[in-house]
């Protein structure tokens, strides 16, 4: 068998194995090491192949595709600094569970070590922020090498969509000549099928957590950013069977479209609520149980922290249980199915004038925020919300927009969906995920953002040249890095500026004219006009915002809102 035709059964086995597993999503940064299965890839009809050639965008991108799916996605580049530049998406994949199947080739085994060009030391190149890593042998026509891919591709798929969810990386040697049959090629695995199991308590833990919940007066539910495809019904049937007071953050999806008979449970303005002394000191808990992962409130942690309830159950489906704080005192180690609707909580003591509490500040902070008004960002996120429309997403960079969400999206019928970039919390790769996302939903997507989460990403739009994306960005202009003004940093003036502040001075309508977007440069009383419902294929909407005036505008509402609940 001649090297073209050994190389071609490998690459393909390889294609085959993916489709057979309906792994069908790929993101290709194209270069030359990565031919082979570049080539296979494009050439299978079955496969729906996604191209960026910035790696780091590329990530990111295959990143968001995976998110909206809710399944693995295959992120492929070529050997050297490229696989490098995919570590910031693999970094955020790991901490927010999301399944990636990272595909690295490389130079063969005689190139590595030796000052070969583009050969860098690849395996396990990305530590332990990949749930597992294998080097993949050199293609060859020993009848060991075809089985052993295709069994191991199949663990590295498994294992990415095993619960907790995550990225696995394969790395895949190549020897020069790189290029393959395209024609005439019949795909075919071996390998048959998998059966996934669910992660479900035992029934004495069932027992003794439903016992604890039912034995609870003073109980409040946190619900944080759930893992991937959640049933969220299943929580709503909690919540209304517990009748405690539920914190839902906005990153849990379950702010929108709420149910009517659970609406006098829900809390979303506890941020502020928690920052006033005289209130948290009247509504300690006895229990907490948090759902998912920890919510983006410092203020609900702190509370916890300071109150130390009696129980605090962290329910995760990973034995590495996410507290920061140091405080769980039962962890439920399972995924969220159809067990919760099992759990017998009818007759339980909850105290119903914990909840009224709970119930009559909401309504106060609700109140003082759904009649804010002003020209701060806080109002702008305030003024988008009210105007997007029914069945739109919105995807929020980190530091103060995904606050200012938490601030502003109080709970609703309408079906707007939220997504952010929590795993690491990083700024980086936002435009990237965004439009992952959107290339494979049908919703209308909004990026918000700040300019310079917008100028770590701009290369994110690179990938709008070779594909077909639609997305709405809203860039918050503060010409710098507007969260350091609320921290302690702000208070030393000397180089603070240079250091933190970080001002750039620069507009976008250039980055906007680039990659032919529609371009607005609007003020807080013109987008009160902007018709998102007629949305552009690309827009950048740009609003010019005072980093202090944002500082003076928040801290004036949280007084107000301390004012009247005290």
């Amino acid at each position: 068998m001649n090297e073209k035709r050994i190389l071609s059964q490998y690459v393909y086995k390889m294609v085959a194995t993916l489709v057979k597993n309906e792994v069908v999503d790929v993101v290709i940064s194209p270069g030359s090491r990565s031919t082979p299965l570049a080539y296979a890839f494009a050439a299978t009809p079955m496969i729906k192949v996604y191209r960026q050639v910035d790696e780091r965008s590329a990530g990111f991108f295959a990143l968001g595709l995976a998110k909206a799916q809710a399944k693995p996605v295959v992120l492929l580049c070529t050997s050297g600094t490229a696989a490098a530049n995919y570590y910031p998406a693999i970094v955020e994949a790991h901490y927010a569970r999301v399944p990636l199947i990272v595909i690295t080739a490389d130079r063969p085994h005689e190139l590595r070590e030796v000052g070969a060009p583009q050969a860098i030391n690849q395996p396990h190149l990305f530590g332990e922020h990949v749930k597992w890593s294998v080097d993949f042998p050199i293609p060859d026509d020993a009848k060991q090498t075809l089985p052993f891919i295709e069994r191991h591709l199949v663990r590295a798929i498994n294992t990415a969509y095993s619960a907790p969810y995550g990225p696995v990386h394969i790395n895949v040697p190549f020897r020069e000549p790189l290029l393959i049959e395209i024609d005439d090629i019949v795909l075919y695995s071996d390998y048959q099928e998998t059966f996934k199991s669910e992660l479900v308590p035992t029934p004495e833990a069932q027992y003794h957590f439903g016992k604890l919940l039912r034995n609870t007066e003073r109980g409040l539910l946190i619900i944080g950013e759930l893992p991937l495809g959640t049933n969220r019904d299943l929580l709503w049937s909690v919540i209304r069977r517990l009748k405690w007071p539920v914190l839902i953050e906005p990153l849990s999806n379950m702010r929108r479209a709420v149910p009517q008979d659970c609406m006098s449970y829900v809390i979303t303005t506890y941020d502020a609520l928690l920052k006033v002394d005289a209130f948290k000191a009247q509504v300690q808990p006895e229990t907490v149980v948090r759902f998912g992962a920890q919510p983006i409130s410092k203020f609900v942690m702190q509370f916890i922290a300071e109150t130390m309830p009696e129980h605090y159950i962290v329910v995760d489906e990973s034995s590495q249980f996410r507290d920061a704080i140091a405080c769980a005192t039962h962890v439920l180690q399972a995924e969220l199915t159809a067990w919760l609707e099992e759990l017998t909580l009818s007759d339980n003591e909850a105290d119903d004038m914990y909840l009224a509490k709970w119930q009559e500040a909401h309504t106060i902070a609700k109140q003082k925020i759904s009649q804010y008004e002003g020209t701060d960002e806080g109002a702008v996120v305030a003024d988008i919300l009210k105007n997007l429309p029914n069945g739109s997403d919105i995807f929020v960079s980190n530091s103060m927009p995904i606050r200012d969400i938490d601030t502003f999206f109080l709970e609703t019928t309408k079906d707007i969906k939220i997504y952010a970039n929590r795993g690491a919390n990083g700024i980086d790769g936002i435009i990237s995920t965004a439009l992952g996302m959107s290339a494979t939903t049908s919703r209308p997507m909004h990026v918000l953002i700040g300019d310079l989460a917008l100028l770590h990403d701009s290369n994110g739009f690179i990938a709008t040249r070779y594909q077909q994306c639609q997305l709405t960005t809203i860039v918050l202009n503060n010409d710098g890095g507007g969260i350091f003004s609320y921290l302690p940093q702000a208070q030393i003036e000397p180089h603070y500026e240079d250091l933190f502040g970080t001002p750039t001075a620069l507009t976008f309508e250039s980055l906007a004219a680039l990659y032919e977007m529609h371009y607005e440069m609007v003020n807080y009383d013109q987008l009160q006009l902007v018709n998102f419902h007629e949305q552009e294929t690309l827009m950048l909407l740009e609003v010019t915002t005072n980093r202090k005036e944002n500082v003076a505008a928040h801290r004036a509402l949280w007084a107000q809102i301390a004012e009247a609940i005290e």
